[in-house]
């Protein structure tokens, strides 16, 4: 996807898949490697530093942050921190300096399980999915902190999603890569997120089933719901960034929008081949 047909209408305010909350202003400054105003954001990690257990600081003082029906994408080489910084935004490291907010509520002390109910749909790159399952017995258990009626969601799932419906009936395990990743998207968004976190999304599948993948992800963004992503099709992604993060030896290296980062010259030739 070298466009983005939806860079500039996006958070139409059509929050039917999402828990309605306060928005937030992200600005960013003119060209890359500028700090972002991320005070009013409405997820963000925030100075992060720290590693897994007692092993040695992974994040250094690292920022991320994406504010409703955004995209922000974060992008590195392999073993730039990308997807520690997810799971530290998600809870799944323990920080030794910064926090974790989310719509204006410090997070930074909740478990995993407490972000999700409080709003945080999290799809990380293995093992997303219960193969044993059908389809639609994987988008109920996206469901399992609800206790209203989940069939107008399951309906706007498939309607996003249509192969689900389809194949609703079918172990996921027979599934092709792109189709898991589908299940794995529409049993996140069964939780009605505030915010969608998605890992790798596109790791494993064909160039076409990226595209298509990264069309879903634009449309879930239009309805208002922020998306903090992680890939490694940096172009790609970036392409329909709102906001984009280059990550090296777990800091930021360079920030700004999805055009800004594909325009910079040293971005182009550190990390996106020329």
């Amino acid at each position: 996807m070298s466009d983005n047909p939806y860079q500039d209408d996006r958070g139409n305010h059509d929050l039917t898949i999402t828990r309605p909350g306060n928005e937030g202003q992200l600005g960013s400054h003119p060209g890359t490697g500028q700090p972002m105003e991320t005070s009013e954001a409405f997820l963000i990690g925030d100075s992060m530093t720290g590693g897994y257990g007692k092993g040695p600081d992974i994040l250094h003082e690292c920022t991320i942050a994406v504010n409703r029906g955004e995209i922000a994408v974060i992008v590195g080489p392999n073993g730039a921190g990308k997807s520690t910084a997810m799971k530290a935004v998600f809870g799944m490291l323990d920080l030794r300096q910064g926090s974790v907010r989310l719509d204006g509520q410090d997070i930074t002390d909740l478990s995993p399980q407490d972000r999700v109910a409080k709003g945080m749909g999290f799809v990380p790159q293995n093992a997303n999915i219960f193969t044993s399952m059908t389809v639609e017995e994987n988008l109920e258990m996206g469901a399992f902190i609800r206790r209203d009626d989940i069939r107008p969601t399951m309906e706007q799932v498939y309607e996003l999603f249509p192969i689900l419906r389809d194949k609703r009936r079918q172990a996921a395990g027979e599934l092709s890569g792109g189709q898991r990743q589908q299940v794995a998207v529409g049993r996140a968004l069964m939780t009605h997120p505030k915010v969608l976190m998605l890992d790798e999304p596109t790791a494993g599948v064909s160039p076409i089933v990226m595209d298509e993948l990264f069309d879903r992800i634009i449309e879930v963004a239009r309805t208002g719901i922020p998306i903090l992503m992680v890939e490694q099709n940096a172009r790609q992604a970036l392409a329909i960034a709102d906001k984009g993060y280059v990550m090296v030896q777990g800091r930021n290296a360079f920030t700004g929008t999805g055009k800004e980062l594909l325009a910079d010259p040293e971005v182009r030739k550190s990390f996106l081949g020329g």
